[in-house]
């Protein structure tokens, strides 16, 4: 089947030949007609499957027809991350170049009055997150009377963000007539009430297996000793042995080891950058613009990335921590393998996380083989003993329960600045491994002394207290205080 075929206008397919593209995927082959016909679609299709050609395409066709009024916009899209939205947009100027349509932005990070005025002067297509659409809503910038076409991407990541509330509001404040196109790579319960609530005798439409993973991806697994400092050395290990790396993604849990993965591997001589929630929206889109130059090699990621990031040739995935939900772990390395491209994606894997990798190999319905890497560190016995707990009392143990992880701010309404940056955890750090050589230092024996004065002496090397009675030192957004922070998160 051609793009011909699906009864696309004359116009869009002048731009999509322009642009290379020749034959649809099966998301667009099914959802195009259908979307022409202004029906109703719910689309489960796996990451990379070009889902956004398949509502971007029809929507353009249908805005042929029309005009946009000011603050009345005309179709509007909902995206849960702000990279998302921004490469959707990119999608309108390549795939609507012989199109005058106005297309207006509304993501948080960026200033609020430039985006309320292309909005004054009335816009065609809306590409929002949930929480700076509302924001325009309720300053009366905004009317949503008027919208036709409602598109509502990733929506088990909006689940996972808890974007849900919103996404009902939104709903409820458009018109009853419109039409809806709802896509999503799993159907939890909850996103099947939404669907069941604000879908209309949709159109189901489903391109492959739930959860599965692309058969261009070759998936290995890395045996990784529990101790921090040992499996980033497994990584670097791991890294060396891979020649044909043009770029990759290191996935992270928690943003804390994101930071520390950063210096650990930029110390060690790799090219590598940092991707996470806390950063705001110019230091994240100057990151991407520079992974996608190729400028930057290794990008390091938390889950707020997993999604989303339109980067087609990525050569290699590396999960430095299994993922603590399964789903995630298919999202993470949709990264590579795009477009029937060749990919390879690795996973580290310590005694403590078999149960989180046996829930993976039962979503994706097959088994993933081990990687022999020469030189790594020795599992020993003890790394399968009773899951450690990490200090600080906010975390849970890999192997029994469920690990704090990142989820994404509500960025989208008002940037909010991280607790601690990482360059003051590596100050932090560093400073506290020299505290801790100082202390392990012996210290010269002392006669004649009385025990008033070694009771002086050792208060005065306690760490001041505040009112309320606990130890002034700074606490990091994973829980740690970095005052007493254990030594094998700081040295590398």
């Amino acid at each position: 089947m051609s793009f011909a075929e699906l009864g696309l206008s004359p116009k869009v397919l002048e731009a999509v030949t322009s642009a290379g593209y020749t034959t649809p995927t099966a998301i667009q082959a099914e959802a195009i007609p259908h979307a022409l016909l202004h029906k109703d679609v719910l689309g489960l299709a796996q990451t990379g499957s070009g889902k956004t050609a398949a509502f971007v395409l029809p929507m353009l066709s249908m805005l042929e027809k029309g005009r946009a009024r000011a603050r009345m916009p005309r179709t509007l899209i909902l995206e849960p991350t702000r990279e998302l939205a921004a490469q959707v947009e990119e999608s309108f100027a390549t795939l609507g170049k012989n199109h005058k349509l106005t297309v207006a932005l509304l993501i948080g990070g960026v200033a609020f009055d430039p985006q309320a005025a292309k909005i004054d002067r009335g816009a065609d297509v809306v590409i929002a997150t949930p929480g700076r659409l509302l924001d325009h809503f309720e300053r009366g910038r905004l009317l949503m009377t008027g919208i036709e076409m409602l598109v509502i991407d990733e929506a088990d990541r909006m689940l996972d963000m808890g974007f849900i509330p919103d996404i009902e509001r939104i709903c409820k404040l458009l018109p009853f007539t419109r039409q809806t196109l709802f896509f999503s790579a799993t159907m939890p319960p909850e996103i099947q009430r939404l669907t069941a609530q604000f879908l209309h005798n949709p159109v189901k439409i489903e391109t492959a297996a739930r959860s599965s993973t692309v058969e261009t991806i070759t998936q290995q697994l890395v045996q990784t000793p529990h101790d921090p400092k040992a499996k980033r050395d497994t990584l670097r290990r791991l890294l060396q042995t891979q020649t044909n790396i043009k770029n990759g993604i290191v996935f992270a849990n928690r943003k804390t080891t994101v930071a520390l993965l950063e210096k650990s591997l930029q110390k060690h001589g790799f090219n590598a950058g940092a991707l996470h929630g806390d950063m705001d929206q110019s230091a994240r889109t100057k990151m991407l613009a520079a992974f996608r130059a190729n400028e930057v090699t290794l990008l390091i990621a938390s889950d707020v990335a997993a999604r989303g990031l339109d980067i087609p040739d990525v050569s290699h995935v590396f999960n430095f921590d299994v993922p603590i939900h399964s789903e995630d772990y298919v999202h993470r390395i949709g990264r590579t393998g795009r477009a029937g491209r060749e990919g390879h994606a690795f996973m580290l894997v310590t005694r403590e996380e078999s149960k989180q990798l046996n829930a993976i190999t039962s979503l994706i319905k097959k088994d993933i083989p081990y990687f022999t890497l020469e030189g790594a560190p020795e599992v020993s016995s003890a790394d399968g003993d009773a899951p450690r707990r990490e200090r600080g009392g906010h975390g849970r143990s890999r192997g029994g329960g469920e690990q704090r992880r990142e989820r994404e701010p509500r960025a989208d309404r008002a940037p909010r600045p991280s607790r601690a940056e990482p360059v003051e955890q590596a100050a932090l750090a560093e400073t506290v491994q020299q505290d801790e050589q100082t202390s392990a230092a012996p210290r010269p024996e002392r006669k004649g002394r009385s025990e008033a004065a070694e009771r002086r002496e050792r208060n005065s090397r306690r760490p001041p207290r505040n009112e309320q009675g606990r130890d002034d030192a700074v606490q990091d957004s994973s829980g740690f205080h970095e005052g007493n922070m254990p030594a094998f998160l700081t040295k590398r």
